[in-house]
């Protein structure tokens, strides 16, 4: 006669499958309300019950049933966020303290990316919220009336960040873009400069880079300054492009004293036709960029840029969008400062 074989001893994800909430209160010694508390609010739970517990779920091997805690719980423990890119310059920052903002009060992140394509993003909130998330995050404020209804009919909570705006009723979290390019154009004046070019990053689904571009404009008026048309040109973010439309600016006369440029990939660009093109900075031209990456301090010649403190971004995102889902009356967004840093490529305008 054939021996029956106890499946749950050859086969591990057999034995996982058997193992449940009540075997693990079991083993633990504790209640199931316990083993919850535990799972979906640790900090309600004694440090030495909480290691009982998390060691017996590890011996058992048990995976708790995220679809079934959130039946229970009307919670996936999850949440959305939606950036144009995720591995360059600020948004990779922010993505990092996000992650662990949000690790620290036991919620996951889902990223998706966007590549600033307003229909891809629609679709991908779409998605984002019938796989369940908690809450979304975003990136900037412009959307299409589609993606805008979308927004209001959620269930759910959302902020917009990397931007601010003190009468928005969406709250959120980020530098007020047009005061920092403003801010550096006086940084520019106060050297001497008066004649301008700007390399600035696309606005295409981009309300920062139109906000900066903005900002300069705004800023040069008050000095009764202007960029002529034809050295106020826009490119993708690439370094390609901060190298050719560098010398597109410069082909313009007569030649602008300092360059703008609207994201750090196009500041490197530009710097980097200028040796090619032997241009010595800053004596003959200054250049500046946005954004702080690491390369644009470990460059040969160092770039003046504006800095944002991006991971205060990320955790103020990730601490907000918990705050808003714990029922906290008091949530509000938040400005985060930005800084000039001064590097090896501005200096006094050059004398005619």
């Amino acid at each position: 006669m054939d021996k029956q074989i106890d499946q749950s001893t050859t086969n591990p994800q057999a034995s996982r499958k058997s193992t449940g909430l009540r075997q693990v209160a079991a083993v633990a010694g504790v209640s199931t309300a316990t083993v919850s508390r535990v799972l979906n609010n640790p900090e309600s739970v004694s440090e030495g019950l909480r290691t009982r517990v998390l060691m017996v779920i590890d011996q058992l091997g048990w995976v708790p049933n995220a679809a079934a805690r959130a039946l229970s719980s009307n919670r996936t423990g999850a949440i959305g966020a939606i950036f144009p890119a995720l591995g360059v310059g600020d948004f990779a920052r922010a993505i990092d303290a996000m992650q662990d903002a949000l690790a620290a009060r036991n919620y996951l992140l889902l990223l998706a990316r966007s590549r600033y394509d307003a229909a891809l993003e629609l679709v991908q909130a779409r998605k984002l919220v019938e796989r369940g998330v908690d809450g979304l995050i975003l990136v900037g404020s412009t959307r299409s009336q589609d993606y805008e209804q979308f927004l209001r009919r959620l269930s759910i909570p959302y902020i917009n960040s990397f931007v601010f705006d003190a009468d928005s009723a969406i709250p959120c979290v980020g530098p007020d873009n047009a005061r920092a390019m403003a801010e550096m154009v006086d940084y520019l004046v106060s050297l001497g400069h008066r004649r301008f070019g700007m390399i600035a990053q696309t606005n295409r689904n981009n309300d920062r880079a139109a906000a900066r571009r903005d900002g300069v404009r705004d800023a040069l008026a008050r000095y009764g300054l202007a960029i002529p048309p034809q050295a106020m040109v826009e490119g993708e973010w690439s370094i390609a492009e901060g190298r050719k439309l560098l010398r597109q600016v410069l082909a313009t006369s007569p030649r602008p004293t300092a360059i703008i440029c609207g994201n750090a990939l196009l500041a490197i660009g530009a710097v980097l036709e200028a040796a090619e093109m032997h241009i010595v900075l800053p004596r003959d031209l200054s250049i500046v960029g946005y954004d702080d990456t690491e390369l644009m301090s470990e460059l040969p010649q160092p770039i003046t840029t504006v800095r944002v403190a991006s991971d205060r971004v990320g955790k103020l995102a990730a601490d907000l969008i918990v705050d808003m889902l714990e029922g906290q009356t008091s949530v509000s967004g938040a400005r985060i400062p930005s800084e000039i840093v001064v590097r090896s490529t501005t200096g006094p305008a050059p004398q005619d």
